[in-house]
């Protein structure tokens, strides 16, 4: 059985990728950790909540940052709703977040159970702040997920940078600078083959209960946004294809291992994920703009394609069991 910990800003996609680890047989979600983002803290521990009860499951959820580490929190209420879930009115969850703070629960469960799995689908605030308090934090987890950024492609919350990263870039950096083993899935993965079409989603709709009219209905606003956005109809799920990947790496068909930068400075690429793909941050031209980062010596797994028929069928099971 594996151990997972996800730490999510619980919004709608937040919500389909939590139902995706809870349908797992193999997997244990020890505590759902949240954090501010698309929606407020307390909007998104609600929401971890409700969900919960639609899977059937009470697992901890516990609120961690209710801001990004320097900045003010910018939600993103106009692709998801004010309450995150479309607006759609669902009552307040049974139980209530745990006492124990988000911080507190990530470095409590990856000290106990080392080689855990780590999932974030939301801004990296907590796991920065976990890093900041725990020096030994990064050296109990076994995988970091993270679902985040644009590498080498345009972002959906500015040109150059995806939401999670560009709304506390300052997390992202201290994040990607640590000795994590993380394996980025960005926003670019959630695009194109990997988007439910219409009849893709009828399917789920016909063959599922109140999860799979839960996932589609709490995502009726994010699926009229994604088309304003890009054009492209269907209903576009980034955190669930990073919750895929959690569950089975090969999901991911196409890796490298390169440095990671996150742009903090430039209002122009602020939260944009520089990735080094030609491997050019050592050229002597390049290492003083680099040399921070080539002084943590850290790199992430880049995940650039993606096996969309096998995330979808995933994804099918989980919302129809």
């Amino acid at each position: 059985m594996r151990t997972f910990l996800i730490d999510t800003d619980t919004a709608s996609d937040d919500a389909v990728a939590i139902l995706m680890a809870l349908a797992a047989p193999d997997v244990r979600v020890a505590a759902l950790t949240v954090v501010a983002g698309n929606v407020s803290l307390a909007q998104g521990a609600r929401n971890a909540l409700y969900t919960c009860e639609v899977a059937g499951k009470e697992i901890p959820v516990h609120l961690g940052a209710d801001a990004p580490l320097v900045r003010p929190h910018l939600d993103a209420h106009w692709f998801h709703g004010r309450d995150g879930f479309g607006d759609q009115g669902y009552p307040l969850p049974k139980r209530a977040p745990e006492r124990e703070n988000a911080v507190d629960a990530l470095i409590r469960h990856a000290n106990a159970e080392p080689g855990l799995t780590l999932v974030t689908l939301g801004p990296l605030t907590n796991i920065a702040l976990a890093l900041a308090r725990d020096p030994g934090f990064a050296a109990c987890i076994g995988r970091c997920v993270v679902m985040g950024g644009a590498p080498c492609c345009e972002g959906n919350a500015t040109p150059a940078a995806e939401y999670n990263i560009w709304v506390d870039p300052e997390a992202a950096r201290k994040v990607f600078r640590s000795a994590l083993p993380i394996e980025m899935v960005g926003w670019h993965v959630s695009r194109g083959p990997s988007v439910l079409d219409d009849e893709e989603v009828a399917d789920v709709l016909a063959r599922g209960g109140d999860k799979a009219r839960f996932a589609v209905e709490c995502n009726s606003r994010a699926r009229e946004a994604y088309f304003v956005q890009t054009g492209q109809r269907g209903l576009s799920l980034a955190d669930p294809t990073a919750m895929a990947v959690a569950l089975d790496r090969e999901i991911g068909t196409q890796w490298s291992r390169h440095l990671v930068e996150i742009e903090t400075q430039s209002e122009l690429t602020r939260g944009m994920t520089i990735v080094d793909r030609l491997n050019v941050a050592h050229d002597v031209n390049n290492r003083a703009a680099w040399a921070d980062a080539l002084e943590s010596g850290r790199s992430a797994d880049i995940c650039w394609n993606f096996d969309a028929a096998g995330y979808k069928a995933m994804l099918r099971r989980a919302l129809t069991s």
